[in-house]
């Protein structure tokens, strides 16, 4: 990995739409988040042998990988070695086959949830910034199956993985940051659903009543283990919690991505073979990636680095907006404050207190709904990351959007 400077690394790196050969990174290993399958996937090379010959292609004939690179083209940020790594992270909202009991089928899916992972040099921490669907950008044209995408303004933020699949979540994505993204990971319902079931369940805390008919959900203050039909109704609640639209959800799935993260570290894995490649199998039926990670190998590399990172050094903040005031049922981001999470990704530094301040996306009493079995999680890395400022009620209520 080339030691630069932070000033050069950024100068290099700051809005640069060239495109540039990709030198390999020293880091192809490294993420946590809803990404979680990736680590089980990878985990169950280590057990090794020749016997486990047959179950290593087996596995790795589930995954399905999408080639991104050869998609954009050199149409791109620069990419430059920093020590970091960028990832985009989509939970697909899909009605097709297995899902269509969470909806009706209406010939397309969209990004029900999205993350963009950062994590920084030396692999000990990172932060994950999520993006409302119901955010408001210029997408850029896209191309799917030879179908081309105009360019839209005012779209919604997850039509691009509509109109486009995951090439065009991806360029639509580096477009909004010009930040390359080095990976790309997609997980649809069912997939999060077994493969919380497989693990046993995810033990949370709730501080209030947590109910919606709509997501078959209806938890009692208390401890609970949460099946997977339980903690996808979760994830996907957003009526039951803060004020009722997609930003509540977020800190909803920002909550739980961090107890989910906290139980896999409990879980010994190791200890249990056929845990552990149930979980392996599943995951790697219900993972879409990037081409460079479509291989249990390449997971595995990907993978290694990731032991160091634990709930309680990821920050995780929302892409700050307020309310469009055109249509208050949709978000458009605060620029200035947007580019200050942006500029500080790109130079690998903590996103600042400040880059949030004032975003409606700060909602933390429904931040506050779900906790860790352990209780709830301090700041990691004390003033300057992991913004939580609490903010005054906005002007505009919107009414909810698709659920």
């Amino acid at each position: 990995m080339a030691d630069e400077s932070k000033s050069e690394s950024v100068d290099r790196r700051r809005h640069g739409r060239k495109g540039k050969r990709r030198r390999p990174k020293a880091t192809t290993k490294r993420r946590r988040g809803l990404v979680i399958t990736a680590w089980i996937a990878g985990s169950v090379v280590l057990l090794g042998g020749g016997a486990l010959g047959y179950l290593y292609y087996q596995l790795n004939g589930n995954l399905t990988g999408v080639d991104i690179n050869a998609a954009l083209g050199t149409d791109r940020p620069d990419d430059v070695d920093n020590g970091s790594m960028d990832i985009l992270v989509l939970g697909s909202d899909s009605r097709a086959g297995k899902n269509s009991k969470y909806g009706k089928d209406e010939g397309g899916a969209r990004s029900d949830t999205a993350m963009i992972l950062h994590v920084y040099e030396g692999r000990k921490k990172a932060s994950v910034v999520s993006i409302p669907r119901d955010l408001l950008i210029d997408r850029p044209p896209c191309t799917k199956d030879g179908q081309e995408a105009p360019a839209a303004h005012r779209a919604m933020f997850n039509t691009a993985y509509e109109v486009g699949g995951p090439a065009c979540a991806v360029k639509t994505v580096e477009a909004m940051t010009s930040i390359r993204m080095d990976h790309y990971m997609e997980v649809d319902f069912s997939g999060f659903k077994n493969l919380i079931d497989d693990l046993g369940g995810v033990d949370i805390t709730t501080t209030e009543r947590v109910r919606d008919k709509k997501s078959h959900l209806d938890l009692e203050p208390g401890d609970h283990t949460l099946n997977g039909e339980q903690a996808l109704g979760l994830v996907r609640t957003r009526h039951a919690v803060g004020d009722g639209t997609d930003l509540g959800r977020i800190k909803l799935q920002q909550a739980f991505i961090k107890a989910l993260i906290d139980q896999v570290k409990d879980v010994n894995l190791f200890g249990n073979p056929k845990k552990l490649y149930d979980l392996a199998d599943t995951s790697t039926k219900s993972l879409t990636t990037d081409s460079e990670l479509a291989s249990v190998d390449k997971l595995l590399g990907f993978t290694r680095g990731l032991k160091g990172i634990d709930s309680k050094h990821m920050t995780m903040v929302t892409l700050p907006v307020v309310y469009d005031t055109i249509d208050i049922n949709r978000v458009v981001p605060m620029e200035e404050k947007a580019k200050q999470v942006w500029q500080a990704l790109l130079a690998d530094r903590p996103i600042p207190k400040s880059a949030t301040e004032g975003s409606v996306g700060n909602q933390p009493e429904a931040g506050k709904v779900v906790e860790s079995a352990d209780g709830p999680e301090p700041d990691p890395t004390g003033s300057s990351t992991g913004p939580t400022p609490t903010t005054s009620a906005p002007a505009l209520t919107p009414t909810g959007t698709r659920g």
